[in-house]
């Protein structure tokens, strides 16, 4: 999904799946199981009354993770990079996080012990 995803929207695989490890606890968080929502997307929500977006299914939640980068001001210079760095940094500098260096060392700790930038 995530290689299909990348192809789509010329966001490195290895970004989408950090990114969705880090925020989803590996899948093991409460938004992941019961919102499916692997990515701490906030916005509507029809199971619960967090303010985190739920989602019809697990692969509706990296779609919306994909377009809303697509509407962030570097993604067009980004677009079709497979610099792993520049666009975690790009993410966090535009404010997907509220603490973005540690943010920054927890998604690159993922995407290096799990070597996925050899998806890329």
């Amino acid at each position: 999904m995530a290689n299909e995803l990348s192809i789509k929207y010329g966001i490195p695989s290895s970004v989408i799946l950090a990114v969705a490890f880090v925020e989803s606890g590996a899948g093991t968080s409460k938004n992941a199981k019961i919102l499916k929502n692997h990515f701490g997307i906030v916005g509507k929500n029809t199971v619960n009354r967090s303010r985190y977006r739920s989602f019809k299914s697990v692969r509706a939640s990296y779609e919306a993770f994909c377009k809303l980068l697509s509407r962030k001001k570097y993604y067009a210079r980004l677009k079709g990079k497979k610099n792993f760095s520049e666009w975690v940094h790009a993410i966090a500098e535009a404010g997907y996080t509220t603490v973005p260096k540690e943010w920054i060392r927890r998604v690159t700790f993922v995407n290096k012990k799990f070597n996925l930038s050899r998806l890329d």
